[in-house]
């Protein structure tokens, strides 16, 4: 299939909807694994060092 114009080619056949919607989530996907893992390490880092202060204060 071939695009002439850039309305045709983002109404993709008439199948627009649904792969856009597809692109759409593929890419929420992708951000949510990029950014849980991260969020999730600067929670343990910051356990780390809440319970190292909380040694520290017992020593």
């Amino acid at each position: 299939m071939t695009f002439s114009t850039f309305s045709q080619f983002l109404a993709m056949g008439g199948f627009a909807f649904y792969v856009w919607s597809a692109y759409g989530f593929a890419a929420l996907v992708v951000l949510i694994n990029v950014v849980q893992p991260i969020i999730h390490n600067r929670k343990v880092w910051r356990t780390l060092r809440r319970d190292l202060d909380r040694a520290e204060e017992d020593e």
